[in-house]
């Protein structure tokens, strides 16, 4: 038998999806929904992977460099893949994505309703999607076709240290995993501060309003990462006010 028939792994793709999508598009959509089954990045209550194009490129080699490109541009177009930037070093142009699955079941009950038979839709393409997405089983999902990896862990958005840097530095019992809290640091983030302006931030607004009964209530998330944050991050540092009860008047 010819080699090139069962040397390689084959590559999975459903005929309706591509009907309906493209070819080029269905096969992208599955390679990137495998290695949303293996990873282990979560954000926002999704699971996400990261690579760059050429990434990409490597793991379909049949392809240009352009036409990887194109291929998740119309993705992202039509709605069934979702990408960010979730780097919080600025220099750092890696995408992540994660599939739009909701979307994929509005496409699968339409073909579903379209036949007056059972759906000409792999039985069960949504169930395994959904269901791998939750770290279950892989099912077919396409095979792995380079010895590259997005399940690594890679630095994103740094919640956690910088909400126990607070914790930290206050006193506090505020929780990375909030959901509000998140938002405000990844709007920052998106604006182009650093780790260490939040840093910065936190060191100089808890010296200021630490000890003072009224403005210690604000050393908060909310307070420090809103829309002020530059403003406290310019701020130069204040001396101390010594209080009177601070002196010991008996040296």
């Amino acid at each position: 038998m010819n080699q090139l028939v069962v040397k390689d792994t084959p590559l999975l793709v459903l005929p309706s999806l591509a009907l309906e999508i493209g070819l080029n598009e269905a096969m992208m959509l599955q390679q990137i929904h495998y290695w949303l089954c293996k990873s282990d990045n979560w954000v926002e209550g999704k699971k996400w992977v990261y690579n760059t194009y050429q990434e990409w490129n490597r793991q379909l080699p049949f392809w240009s460099l352009n036409t990887v490109k194109r291929t998740v541009r119309a993705l992202e177009d039509m709605g069934y893949l979702i990408s960010n930037r979730f780097n919080y070093s600025k220099m750092d142009q890696t995408k992540w994505y994660t599939i739009n699955y909701e979307k994929l079941a509005g496409l699968e009950k339409g073909l579903a309703e379209a036949h007056s038979g059972p759906s000409q839709v792999h039985h069960d393409v949504l169930s395994d999607e959904k269901r791998d997405a939750q770290g279950l089983s892989v099912g077919q999902a396409i095979p792995e076709i380079t010895t590259e990896t997005t399940t690594e862990k890679k630095d994103i958005l740094p919640v956690r240290e910088i909400i126990e840097y607070l914790n930290q530095k206050t006193n506090a019992a505020y929780k990375p995993t909030t959901r509000k809290n998140q938002e405000f640091i990844r709007a920052r983030f998106r604006e182009g501060f650093t780790l260490e302006d939040f840093k910065k931030v936190i060191d100089l607004k808890a010296s200021e309003w630490l000890n003072d009964p009224h403005w210690s209530k604000f050393l908060r998330p909310e307070t420090l990462f809103g829309t002020k944050f530059e403003s406290y991050l310019n701020q130069k540092p204040g001396k101390k006010k010594w209080r009177r009860e601070e002196f010991d008047l008996h040296d």
